[in-house]
């Protein structure tokens, strides 16, 4: 997906400050505390600055279109991109997963330091322990851009605070939740599963990738109560398609697009939509063999196929692309009447067309 230049420019140049600055910060306490921010900073590399570009776009939704982006906008865009990082070190942990952008996930790269380190014990529980914390070390990164962002505002903080705070406490819940269906779907109806689902995508991801950004952006830019709710009418729907979409990649994506393994989400056991979908569209036989199958870490690549076909020939990926259109749909909806920028709805839209139609 293609973004604007000068934005991701902005962001990058921003990071790349405050990297200098870490570095510079942690040098005097040795080697192992160098190595460690160094591998913290390693996961800020690359990305689509989604988060932040949904940012920038909230705030000239309130400000103009063409109006230039202060260094505290900025500030908050890649703060939401150390975020960003922090939450997928955590998820890869979770998951138990290999790679992330197609390099190693942090987890991977720290055992992988202990290891060639040749240093005594247990190289995996030292990648997962030091994940752990350098998630934790991404969040307090996170947070003090975010003040530098409120500290240089020539609007009230208040608002923003509450919006990125409000973003922190629910994504942390949503995830919670999505652990905690891999292992209370057994005992859940069938009939609720896909309900469930769309609580996980919407805490999880639908709200900290789409709808908290563009609100965040525009609560630093002064936006009022409509303005706010306009956001949100907007986000919400389109952070609901943007996790589907993910859904659909995770399964059926192309690794050299994804940075991902294919069909990583059915070892990983991710009860998605998809698989909510697939159980309901066929046969007790077949619902059995999928929950054998989904969430078995050494699946093979033949019964990866065999689960791409069980859920096409249910009917499930229809359902989910049809989902996604809706939300598109409701999402557009909602713009049309937003009281913003018209050259900020405009960006909006594309944002909209390009986040449902990704491919990666």
């Amino acid at each position: 997906m293609a973004l604007p230049l000068p934005l991701i420019e902005h962001i990058s140049q921003r990071l790349d400050s405050f990297a200098d600055t870490q570095r510079d910060e942690v040098r005097e306490l040795g080697p192992e505390a160098e190595g460690f921010v160094a591998h913290a900073l390693a996961s800020l590399v690359g990305g689509k600055r989604l988060r932040g570009r949904f940012c920038a776009t909230g705030w000239r939704s309130v400000r103009g279109g063409d109006a230039p982006l202060p260094p505290s906008v900025i500030d908050a865009c890649a703060s939401l991109e150390v975020f960003q990082a922090a939450a997928l070190v955590h998820d890869d942990l979770i998951d138990n997963s290999d790679t992330r952008r197609g390099r190693p996930a942090a987890h991977r790269a720290l055992e992988a330091w202990h290891r060639d380190a040749a240093w005594v014990g247990d190289a995996a529980r030292f990648g997962r322990s030091g994940a752990v914390l350098l998630g934790d070390l991404l969040l307090a990164w996170s947070a003090d851009l975010f003040d530098a962002a409120l500290s240089a505002l020539d609007t009230s903080p208040d608002a923003a605070r509450r919006e990125y705070a409000r973003m922190r406490r629910e994504v942390m819940i949503g995830q919670f939740l999505d652990v905690a269906e891999e292992s209370a779907w057994p005992r859940t109806p069938d009939d609720e599963h896909a309900d469930r689902a769309l609580r996980i995508a919407s805490l999880k991801s639908a709200r900290y990738s789409v709808q908290q950004p563009l609100v965040i952006g525009g609560a630093l830019g002064g936006a009022d109560d409509d303005q706010l709710r306009a956001l949100a009418a907007f986000g919400h729907p389109l952070g609901l398609a943007f996790q589907l979409r993910d859904d659909v990649l995770g399964v059926f994506g192309d690794e050299q697009q994804t940075g991902k393994p294919a069909g990583d989400d059915l070892r990983e056991g991710k009860r998605t939509l998809l698989i909510a979908y697939a159980r309901e569209g066929v046969a007790p036989d077949v619902r059995e063999r999928i929950d054998a199958l989904v969430g078995d870490p050494d699946l093979a690549d033949d019964d990866v196929t065999s689960l791409r076909r069980v859920i096409v020939d249910s009917g499930a990926l229809n359902r989910v692309e049809e989902l996604i259109s809706s939300y598109g749909e409701e999402a557009a909806a909602a713009l049309s009447a937003a009281p913003l920028d018209a050259g900020a709805v405009e960006e909006l839209g594309r944002l909209l067309d390009a986040a449902t139609r990704r491919t990666a």
